[in-house]
């Protein structure tokens, strides 16, 4: 339960930090802190809970890690779905508490803004097809859990692990906030787009299937690359 709670509390915090910046502050006037900021608040949830949190649960608060961190041969099956529960669960809490705060400045409406949902063609930030925001979304999703199985599975890089998840993170969302507004995380995309209540709904699939599928690709490149994450074999 220490490690369920672990994964909910670390999820809330970066739906809350993340998106909320979005939300919040992206375009505030005059004051915004546009796309650059937001992916640096999204990197630096993920490193501040990997500090925090990573050494009761291993810092996954991502269905997409979970899976991708299984896959490679460092995770338990059996505790797969109760991780994934535990961080779909943070995140909808995050969204829950983002909502009544946004809710409170003048003309707010979530299904108007987006909620920082995750969205492809019409409702790509950039206006991008839904084959070139599946392929993103996988591409980056493989890249991210390759990483994360390299440098977790390295006793000498254990304190500079957060760091290095993090900055990947926020590399991920410069890349990628104009295609989908950044996924790589099926927790993330369902605790916003579960209040904007719309359009983020109807294309929350492609959020889980592409993410879901990146992370079987980068956990298998991560057995390719680094055969000390097999710890099983």
């Amino acid at each position: 339960m220490k490690k369920l709670g672990a994964e909910m509390f670390g999820t809330f915090w970066l739906v809350f930090g993340g998106c909320g910046s979005a939300v919040l502050a992206a375009g505030y006037p005059n004051l915004g802190i546009g796309f650059a900021g937001v992916a640096l608040a999204f990197g630096l949830t993920v490193l501040t809970m990997a500090y925090a949190l990573g050494h009761i649960s291993g810092g996954h608060f991502n269905p997409a890690v979970s899976l991708g961190q299984w896959v490679g041969g460092m995770f338990a099956g059996k505790d797969l779905v109760p991780y994934v529960a535990s961080q779909v669960l943070g995140a909808v809490l995050a969204g829950a508490v983002l909502y009544v705060i946004a809710s409170g400045a003048p003309g707010f409406d979530a299904t108007t803004s987006g909620f920082a949902s995750n969205g492809y063609a019409t409702h790509s930030p950039g206006g991008y097809s839904l084959l070139a925001c599946a392929l993103i979304e996988l591409v980056l999703t493989a890249f991210f859990v390759l990483i994360i199985n390299s440098v977790v599975s390295r006793s000498e890089l254990s304190s500079f692990a957060p760091l290095a998840i993090g900055l990947a993170l926020t590399l991920i969302h410069l890349i990628s906030i104009p295609v989908t507004n950044t996924s790589v995380n099926p927790a993330r995309s369902a605790g916003v787009a579960l209040f904007q209540g719309g359009w983020a709904i109807d294309q929350l699939w492609l959020f889980w299937v592409a993410p879901l599928l990146g992370a079987v690709l980068g956990g298998l490149l991560s057995r390719v690359f680094n055969a000390k994450v097999c710890k099983g074999e």
